[in-house]
């Protein structure tokens, strides 16, 4: 049975770190592309960050760049999102999902955890 689940979220004043934590299960996540998405109430869900297997590569979409890193750590089936520098509009719902293949993809995702959450206030 194929599963992501995310911890790490939480409530934090404005400018302090989370790290959140996406451990999958059911599936080798070598072979995996895995992004992290958010959600906040009344918005859209957006993409934030993606890490691919086949080459390393990752990438960051500009709202979160210079505050927002993903990495992986393929031998705990996991993958990381380091949040730094949090401002109350990052309040939302992080979720991370996975896609087979070895890019680095920002839709089409195939399996989807349940997500945590994340609330900057002060």
């Amino acid at each position: 049975q194929v599963q992501l689940v995310e911890s790490g979220g939480g409530l934090v004043q404005p400018g302090e770190s989370l790290r959140l934590s996406c451990t999958v299960s059911g599936f080798v996540v070598n072979y995996y592309g895995i992004t992290w998405f958010r959600q906040a109430p009344g918005k859209e869900r957006e993409a934030l960050a993606c890490t691919s297997n086949g080459d390393g590569h990752t990438n960051v979409v500009d709202s979160v760049k210079g505050r927002f890193t993903v990495s992986r750590d393929n031998a705990k089936n996991t993958v990381y999102l380091q949040m730094n520098s949090l401002k109350p509009e990052d309040t939302a719902v992080y979720r991370c999902a996975a896609r087979a293949g070895l890019g680095c993809y920002l839709d089409g995702m195939m399996y989807w955890g349940e997500g945590t959450p994340v609330t900057v206030s002060a």
